[in-house]
């Protein structure tokens, strides 16, 4: 009984004092960094903004003016937080892209839209700092139309600063 009795004191104890974990959250916080565009392959510069606890505002915007192979991108997207972790935020949500691509002298301009899901996440001590990845399904249109499949590799994490 006495046994009994001290695992249940250990346990209230240890449950009242310890650290109590919580999501992430990121209402009417403003991000800036850099991401990958997925439709055409081109580093760009990322915004992201929340206005509530699950609805996020996202945006993109790469240049690339290489002679005889420029690309350009512009994009904005929607994203909802359905699921929260520790220091972890998983996502669905859809993008709409402007896209232009040159290759030689044949220019192409089209759109691109998206259906995504992804994890932003935060190392501990890294409050302010998030990597992020996405994959889902998507409709480019350039020369011609094409559905395809998005993933993003580690090496094209998203990394954006939330101030």
């Amino acid at each position: 009984m006495r046994l009994t009795a001290a695992f249940l004191s250990i346990l209230v104890a240890t449950s009242l004092f310890s650290n109590t974990a919580s999501a992430k959250e990121l209402a009417n916080r403003l991000g800036i960094g850099v991401k990958n565009d997925t439709s055409i392959n081109i580093p760009s510069m990322a915004v992201s903004y929340y206005p509530t606890p699950e609805i996020g505002l996202t945006g993109g915007l790469g240049i690339d003016t290489r002679k005889d192979n420029s690309a350009f991108s512009l994009n904005g997207g929607v994203r909802r937080i359905i699921f929260k972790e520790d220091n972890m935020n998983f996502f669905m949500g859809g993008e709409l892209g402007l896209i232009n691509q040159e290759i030689a002298t044949d220019k192409q301009s089209g759109f691109y839209l998206s259906g995504l899901f992804g994890a932003e996440f935060f190392f501990a001590g890294l409050e302010n700092l998030s990597f992020s990845f996405q994959g889902g399904v998507g409709v480019v249109s350039l020369d011609d139309v094409r559905f395809r499949t998005i993933g993003d590799s580690p090496f094209q994490a998203a990394v954006i600063f939330y101030f």
